[in-house]
């Protein structure tokens, strides 16, 4: 794996978690704007977005720089909107870089051919 891809992959995997947090502050602020006077929504709506806007600029980048299949590029995205998805998305990428890791120093020392 190249310097760009792991890259690309450390940036959605660090915007990942973030944005699954701003998902369930806006959820509960919905909840808390029709049960109280309490109203987050705006304020929290646009860290959200912002930060759903940077998830998928940088989705979009690591589909086209680690070559991902569709099928692969289609669960991160779809995890993506899901409330607790970007958990499990950080933690699929950081297995995929330590994989990605370990299979280019193999290919260094020789112990495996590709």
């Amino acid at each position: 794996m190249d310097l760009k891809t792991a890259t690309a992959l450390r940036r959605l995997r660090l915007v990942s978690a973030p944005e699954a947090v701003s998902f369930l502050i806006l959820l509960v602020c919905s909840v808390l704007k029709r049960t109280t006077d309490f109203n987050a929504v705006p304020l929290m709506g646009a860290v959200h977005g912002f930060l759903f806007i940077l998830y998928v600029m940088f989705w979009a980048d690591a589909w086209n720089r680690a070559k991902w299949p569709f099928g692969r590029a289609a669960l991160y995205f779809v995890l993506s909107v899901l409330p607790t998805g970007g958990f499990f998305a950080e933690r699929m990428l950081k297995r995929e870089a330590e994989n990605a890791v370990i299979a280019s120093r193999a290919r260094k020392e020789g112990a495996v051919k590709a």
